[in-house]
């Protein structure tokens, strides 16, 4: 029976019954019964057979679908213990959700989609043997974070490991532009190269110069950043991998740029054809100056970029408007136009009502927590990746002469529910660290050079999290109380360490750092000041019993990690970032990264199949009322979650905001005697707490309207982990 013409199934119909209550409850059972009928009627019959393992390899090889030189790097005898390993530990689904899933996006099928060639413990020991590249010992560690979802890599390494026919293994990128039609041209051609590789593009465009500056001395002459976006926008559309995915990007830009209303404007339902956005997402970079200006209700200036980089020698980007706004507004040099900062808080407020967009940067936020020497300017499509780059030049040959360093994310996550179980949670974490660094060591992205450059200079990681709402409703906490918000400080705290002890011992084995260690806040000692200082391990008797068992490092040990990274120095520049975690999340049986839950039942609409139901994970009459949907809480108690996480993550996390067109009475207080309506001042109060908190971004706004519909819903599958 071919996947395509199945036939006389019943597992949509159970999953479709759990939407349907029984004696006023929600039949949990028939998602284990959907799971079941699937596993029966659809996997089964339509795997292939093999004799035996052997066998099963050879025809894989044999026929193009593994690359066999990672594999003749191990002895077939180990194969086989790892295989007895990984059936030994019985895995099995917990969800019809998640076995639906993985079959249908994650597990190798034949050439002719008419037969799976792997379950989940397949594709979990090619990932183990993939990434430990013939370390054995790796392997085995690898294939036990994974079989038991400690670890989950992200979609392109998790999807793509030891195929021959495959894509990337990393997530997204980064790529910043110059203001000269060479680098324009070149980014343009680097959007197209990077977009069929795969994965989402962040594009920064604050260098450009504005509508109407001069070009070669003609006023006026300049188009400004929006016809570039459109350019880009038609790239990533043509761009698509096969057809197979819409190519997605973001362009970023400066809140002091001159383009800023007309950049916002593009993404307006009732924006002219002519410029109006229909899939490129927007970002906007936020110095600490705007949000002093809005909150005084001053006057801002946007400065012209092509006159502050004649006169600062450097790119828009790279010139600290914060602490040079009074000079820039004093130099008459510097062309610039006012307006009044609360209009344009208030335009940007209202964009994210209407679509979700622009993601905040608040980007002097992310330099200050910058352990690395050199500048943070721009995010990428999901707003969790925070690295320093340079800007490069080009001749008119389109070849660099000054090769600059661009961004690619290497992301994995951990799931909270099982690591917190792990009988060693230092050593899950190694495994996983060097996981994500034979990823960041084997990408060769030759068509685009910066990126290359930048990865082969940074050897950058990102690893995060899933499943944080889901360990607190089991474990019966309200998400945002104040042991929500003190267990995330702490897990997250020995997220850091064990990254850091990880990446030192990397560093030390290969007598190799990553490029300028010796200028950062590590090579110095003063990155750990704070962990010297104060005991960041839990506090509360509660939180203390949910971490009873796990070694939690003392300020001594600290110490002692200091002196180590002093003496031999980290391999990898940048470990942390919390993605949002989209379908792998379900796969995991968890809830995605660190936000609450939307639905006690969520429906998902699947292309070609109809709804199918997904109940949250641990749901139970003792879990049900924890599970407040993100959309009936304060979001200020979303924040505060993520600020604590936020003081030990070296990059940023994906913070999306839910809010109600109709805001419930009570939620905030700010609303009483006012209208229930959302309106732009919610969204800037909230933007300012945010800030105040130390948070370095914003990722979409999720509104549920009064006709209970989702505007801003994140639709990016390249960057959800």
């Amino acid at each position: 029976m071919s996947l395509k013409e199945l036939s006389d199934v019943t597992y949509f119909d159970l999953n479709n019954e759990i939407n349907i209550p029984v004696n006023n409850q929600i039949p949990l059972n028939k998602d284990k019964e959907a799971l079941d009928a699937f596993i029966k009627q659809n996997v089964v019959p339509n795997t292939k057979e093999f004799t035996d393992l052997r066998d099963r390899f050879d025809y894989l090889i044999d026929n193009d679908y593994i690359e066999p030189e990672f594999f003749n790097q191990y002895d077939f005898s180990f194969v086989e213990s790892l295989y007895d390993y990984l059936k030994g530990e019985n895995f099995h689904f917990k969800s019809f959700m998640a076995a639906y899933k993985f079959y249908a996006q994650y597990a190798l099928k034949t050439d002719d989609n008419a037969f799976y060639l792997e379950n989940y413990i397949d594709r979990v020991a090619m990932n183990a043997l993939y990434f430990a590249d013939g370390n054995e010992d790796l392997a085995m560690s690898l294939a036990d974070e994974m079989v038991h979802q400690r670890y989950q890599p992200a979609t392109p390494s998790f999807l793509n490991a030891g195929r021959k026919r495959r894509g990337e293994l990393v997530s997204c990128f980064l790529i910043s532009t110059t203001d000269d039609m060479n680098t324009i041209g070149r980014t343009i051609n680097s959007a197209l190269q990077l977009s069929r590789i795969g994965g989402g593009v962040g594009i920064n465009l604050s260098n450009l110069r504005a509508a109407g500056d001069p070009i070669k001395h003609i006023e006026g002459a300049a188009s400004g950043v929006v016809p570039v976006m459109k350019l880009l926008e038609d790239s990533f559309s043509y761009s698509n991998q096969l057809g197979q995915r819409q190519g997605a990007g973001v362009v970023y830009l400066s809140v002091f740029h001159p383009d800023i209303v007309q950049f916002l404007s593009a993404k307006k339902e009732n924006a002219d054809e002519k410029i109006r956005l229909k899939t490129l997402s927007l970002g906007v970079t936020v110095p600490d100056k705007f949000y002093e200006l809005t909150q005084n209700n001053e006057d801002m200036y946007l400065f012209s970029p092509y006159d502050v980089e004649r006169e600062y020698g450097k790119p828009f980007s790279y010139v600290d408007i914060t602490a040079e706004y009074d000079n820039m507004v004093a130099n008459d040099t510097i062309k610039k136009t006012k307006i009044p900062a609360r209009e344009l808080e208030d335009e940007i407020s209202k964009l994210q009502q209407e679509s979700g967009y622009p993601y905040v940067v608040n980007v002097d936020t992310a330099n200050r927590a910058n352990p690395i020497q050199g500048k943070i300017i721009m995010s990428n499509l999901c707003s969790e990746i925070m690295q320093i780059q340079t800007p490069g030049t080009v001749n008119d040959k389109q070849e660099y002469e000054t090769m600059g360093t661009d961004v690619s994310c290497n992301l994995g996550s951990t799931n909270i529910v099982n690591l917190m179980t792990s009988p060693d949670f230092g050593k899950s974490v190694s495994a996983m660290t060097r996981a994500l660094t034979f990823v960041t060591d084997t990408s060769h992205i030759e068509s685009v050079p910066t990126v290359q450059n930048g990865n082969d200079l940074a050897h950058s990681i990102g690893l995060g999290a899933m499943g944080l709402h889901s360990f607190l409703a089991k474990n019966q906490i309200e998400y945002g109380a104040p042991e929500s918000v003190e267990f995330t400080g702490v897990y997250f705290m020995l997220l850091n360490y064990w990254t850091l002890v990880a990446s030192n011992e990397i560093a030390r084995e290969r007598q190799t750092t990553f490029h300028n260690f010796e200028n950062s806040d590590y090579a110095d000692g003063s990155y750990f000041d704070k962990y010297v200082a104060d005991d960041f391990g839990p506090q509360s008797d509660r939180v203390k019993e949910l971490f009873e068992g796990i070694f939690i490092p003392t300020t001594a040990d600290w110490a002692t990690l200091r002196d180590n990274v002093k003496k031999d120095g980290l391999y990898n520049q940048n470990r942390l970032a919390v993605a949002p975690n989209g379908s792998i999340s379900y796969i995991n049986d968890t809830t995605a990264s660190l936000h609450p839950i939307i639905n006690k039942v969520e429906e998902r609409q699947e292309k070609k199949i109809g709804k199918i139901y997904y109940p949250a994970p641990y749901l139970s009459n003792e879990t049900m009322p924890y599970y407040k949907s993100a959309y009936d809480m304060d979001m200020r108690k979303v924040i505060n979650v993520y600020a604590a996480a936020q003081e030990h993550v070296d990059q940023s996390l994906s913070l999306t905001l839910f809010m109600r067109s109709t805001i419930p009475a009570g939620t905030y207080e700010w609303k009483d005697g006012h209208t229930n309506k959302m309106t732009t001042r919610d969204l800037n109060i909230l933007r300012h707490y945010a800030f105040r908190k130390g948070i370095k971004s914003i990722y979409y706004i999720r509104t549920f309207t009064d006709g209970e519909e989702e505007v801003g819903a994140n639709q990016c599958e390249s960057c959800v982990i």
